[in-house]
């Protein structure tokens, strides 16, 4: 058994997915994953209380449902679609702040040239992290300390991506980023749509170049984000600017994969610290063809700031069938200084005082179709 992690695995079936009754000439597949569990944290609020929960946001992976389809033109040319909305199915809602395909919404042309696409959909920041960061979106992993991570998508965004010959060159251009109010936070960060007025208002670009062999590969991406009138996380005008570095990389040494990565934020929007390095590393290893175990260690860290928080995760997941897996794991954060970083990116309100350490433990099972 050749190892995988756990995000590209999930990708890979989901492409895998059955067949809905397609139109003439072209192609049309359903998919999706429903992954939940029951999660226990430690030291919650100010009172340091305990709270047992079924998150929302995600498990394993985040739950979702799509449609893909693609219609060959001839001559190498194919158009393509692609529908995909977050499912929180604790209470039966959507994500991303309530839109039905919040994850992905695109159409666009594909060749030998690469593929190029309009709509609402992940920036190069987002793909660039895919095989690096080991457990990948999962309810304990770094985008609890960073939320933007996990939810790196663009609404009125243009994207091309093409590998040649190993390399892989992408990058996304948006005319406003993002125009849901959801927040704050990453599902929706109230920055309006396209403006008449202001040039940079709302924009997002990003750009990735990325190498791949059968035993190895590495990143670098940027991805930048502009302000605007009544936008969340003190982006407030479009002069300001976010702006993410990544570097990143992984090996696999036969039933083992290791992958660590950096990323660097420069953020316009706070005053008081911002810049800070992220920086994680983790493992997977096949035990068995049914069972992987695997984890990660990551560390936030702000300039000049006695902020900063560490994350451990631990995770096990063991496979029923090719689609269906049980999983539990268990995390430790550690908060220092004014931190008060939540180990759990499950849903809002977990998080602990500021400067105390928090304790996650989930069992879980996923089912992908």
């Amino acid at each position: 058994m050749k190892l995988q992690p756990i995000a590209g695995a999930i990708l890979a079936l989901c492409g895998a997915a059955a067949s809905a009754q397609p139109a003439s000439g072209s192609n049309v597949v359903l998919y999706g994953v429903m992954d939940t569990g029951v999660e226990y944290l430690t030291n919650v609020g100010p009172a340091r209380g305990s709270m047992t929960r079924l998150p929302t946001n995600t498990g394993s992976v985040p739950s979702r449902i799509g449609f893909r389809g693609v219609e060959d033109l001839g001559g190498g040319l194919k158009a393509v679609f692609n529908l995909e909305g977050g499912l929180g199915i604790d209470a039966g809602v959507f994500n991303q702040a309530g839109r039905p395909f919040g994850r992905e919404a695109v159409v666009g042309l594909a060749g030998p040239w690469g593929t190029v696409t309009l709509g609402r959909q992940p920036t190069m920041l987002f793909l660039s992290l895919a095989d690096a960061n080991i457990v990948g979106p999962n309810i304990y992993g770094i985008g609890a300390l960073d939320l933007y991570l996990p939810n790196a998508r663009a609404d009125n965004s243009i994207a091309y991506r093409g590998t040649f010959a190993g390399f892989t060159l992408g990058a996304t251009y948006s005319l406003g980023r993002d125009v849901a109010n959801a927040g704050p936070s990453a599902g929706g960060t109230n920055c309006a749509g396209e403006s008449a007025t202001d040039a940079k208002q709302c924009r997002e670009w990003s750009a990735m170049v990325k190498y791949d062999t059968a035993s190895w590969g590495a990143a670098a991406s940027i991805d930048r984000l502009n302000g605007g009138p009544g936008a969340f996380a003190g982006l407030v005008s479009g002069g300001l600017q976010d702006t993410r570095i990544s570097l990143n990389g992984y090996a696999n040494f036969g039933q083992l994969r290791v992958g660590g990565g950096l990323i660097r934020r420069d953020d316009e929007g706070s005053a008081a610290t911002p810049k800070s390095d992220l920086w994680y590393i983790g493992a997977a290893y096949a035990a068995t063809p049914a069972l992987v175990v695997d984890g990660q260690l990551a560390r936030i860290a702000f300039d000049n700031s006695a902020n900063k928080a560490t994350l451990g995760v631990v995770r096990g997941t063991y496979s029923l069938s090719k689609r269906s897996a049980v999983y539990a794991q268990v995390a430790r954060i550690s908060n220092r200084g004014a931190s008060a970083y939540s180990v759990s990116t499950g849903a809002a309100g977990s998080n602990p005082a500021p400067g105390v350490s928090q304790t996650g433990l989930m069992v879980g099972i996923r089912h992908v179709f």
